[in-house]
């Protein structure tokens, strides 16, 4: 009798996501100290694994080269944590005197991770990594091209945080991976959020799901090298942009936009830099091959070198080619090579002046890259500030390379694998994803505008018992609450059962109860 392929991954998906909320109720009572060994373990033995999950990757999918993805996930691991680990994401995380407001940290839930074909591996352990800073359990639906060495990247991390002290099952991936398991994970009812990066399809489809959800862009990101650049850096850093990992980040540089003055220039530096200029015919060519008529990127050139794709396409190219460039008269349907590409090729502009640059940059991010990346090469500030301001995209990188800079490598952006476009490109947030992201903050918030004067209660004056809290160093305060709420209260959230073991004594709930009476939060 043939196995129902679809029912038998419902039901390990179902399995996955019991044991992946069972393991998140323990895993939120876990201190701070607790958590952060636990996400040290996890990244210390993914940065390990980097190398030969890069390989895993590769020969999975075919796509873009075994040491930029060994890149990738030494980024998504060490670069990830050392951005995360002094971030404070259990009890009280802050504190206003002025407004008296205390802000507290609840994690979120269990996390659905989608993860791409194209950055399989450091895409899911950067999910992980910044999920179980907020005390969250994960469950990975790998793409099917790619299941195998985003299973292996997830058991690595599993393994790591359990011999930490992690609950089991806190992390899984699903080894039977279907569509319609996928979609089935997406509305499960103990999925809290959704984590969705891939294809617009996907994207559109977690959103959809009836679930909170951030959702990621495509790219089309435009680069402007503009007449006052330093023309060597800026086509180094585009090429080099588009010839990493074989133009897999969806941050890669997908167009050149050059000012006219400086076009020969440019032309000259990406010829010394082994880039080759396809003529009329070749260009059609490449088109057809690339794109589909309904635009739709054929995924046998995605992550492949340029030779490789000029051979597919029937054009002659040198054997040590690095980017197949095609110039563009206008973006659009017609013009197929406009789009977003996901490999060593690059539509080139060129334009006289910096506003005819802006018009085409703003053309290159709507069709495809509305709210993502802009990359601007210039020393010209006024200049600079005027794309800033102007550009409908959520990240404006100058004077770098487009490819690492959106991610957080080159520029000082919080590092990461998911970025949002923003309301623009359909998604809640336009920020890099990271793991403040991944909590829920909860305040606490004392009266500032009484509408009814302070009266006595029995013998103990208001005023006085609140006293304390205004005259005691606010980070000495906090970390008292903190102490009492480790070892007294356990997790005071609703509907979450405290451990038996953390129930206050009779006199201590009194004490507690009058605390909360007077407003001070704090048993003297």
């Amino acid at each position: 009798m043939a196995i129902d392929k679809d029912l038998l991954a419902i039901q390990e998906m179902r399995d996955l996501v019991a044991r992946a909320k069972a393991a998140q109720l323990e895993f939120w009572h876990f201190s701070q100290d607790k958590v952060d060994r636990v996400v040290k373990a996890m990244a210390d033995a993914g940065y390990a694994a980097s190398e030969r999950l890069g390989r895993m990757a590769h020969e999975d999918t075919g796509f873009g080269k075994p040491e930029d993805k060994k890149l990738k996930n030494e980024f998504a691991t060490k670069w990830t944590y050392d951005s995360i680990k002094d971030l404070k994401t259990v009890g009280v995380v802050g504190f206003d005197t002025k407004k008296k407001i205390m802000e507290i940290a609840e994690p979120m839930g269990v996390v659905c991770a989608l993860v791409p074909s194209t950055n399989p591996t450091s895409t899911v352990m950067f999910k992980i990594l910044i999920s179980v800073k907020g005390r969250n359990a994960v469950v990975a639906s790998p793409h099917p091209r790619a299941a195998n060495s985003t299973a292996e990247a997830t058991r690595v991390l599993a393994d790591a945080a359990e011999k930490a002290g992690a609950p089991q099952g806190l992390i899984s991936c699903m080894s039977n991976v279907t569509i319609q398991a996928t979609q089935e994970l997406m509305k499960h009812r103990e999925i809290d959020i959704i984590l969705a990066t891939g294809s617009t399809a996907m994207v559109r489809t977690a959103y959809s799901a009836g679930k909170p959800a951030y959702g990621v862009g495509s790219g089309n990101v435009p680069a402007f090298v503009e007449r006052t650049a330093n023309v060597p850096k800026a086509v180094a850093d585009v090429l080099s942009g588009k010839l990493f990992d074989y133009g897999t980040l969806c941050s890669s540089e997908s167009a050149l936009v050059c000012d006219a003055p400086i076009r020969g220039k440019v032309v000259e530096e990406c010829e010394k830099l082994k880039a080759y200029f396809c003529n009329v015919e070749e260009k059609e060519k490449l088109s057809r091959l690339m794109f589909s008529t309904r635009g739709e990127i054929n995924p046998d050139v995605v992550g492949k070198p340029a030779p490789y794709i000029a051979s597919k396409a029937g054009i002659d190219v040198a054997a040590d080619t690095t980017v197949l460039i095609a110039e563009l008269p206008a973006v659009g349907r017609e013009h197929p090579l406009s789009r977003e590409k996901l490999s060593p090729a690059l539509s080139f502009y060129t334009e006289d002046g910096w506003r005819d640059a802006c018009h085409r940059c703003i053309e290159l991010l709507n069709f495809g890259g509305i709210g993502h990346t802009l990359v601007i090469h210039s020393s010209d500030e006024d200049i600079i500030m005027k794309f800033a301001l102007e550009k409908p995209a959520y990240r404006i990188l100058v004077n770098t390379q487009a490819a690492l800079g959106a991610v957080g490598y080159t520029t000082g952006l919080d590092p990461s694998m998911t970025l949002g476009p923003g309301t623009m490109g359909g998604s809640i947030i336009s920020d890099n994803i990271t793991a403040r992201h991944m909590i829920h903050i909860k305040r606490l918030a004392y009266e500032t505008n009484p509408l009814n004067p302070p009266q006595k209660f029995g013998e103990v004056s208001p005023k006085k018992v609140a006293q304390p809290l205004m005259s005691k160093s606010v980070r000495s305060w906090i970390d008292e609450i903190d102490e009492r709420i480790r070892l007294k209260a356990g997790n005071p959230a609703v509907g979450r059962p405290m451990p038996s073991k953390a129930q206050p004594s009779p006199a201590e709930a009194s004490s507690v109860k009058k605390s909360v009476i007077y407003g001070t939060g704090l048993t003297e």
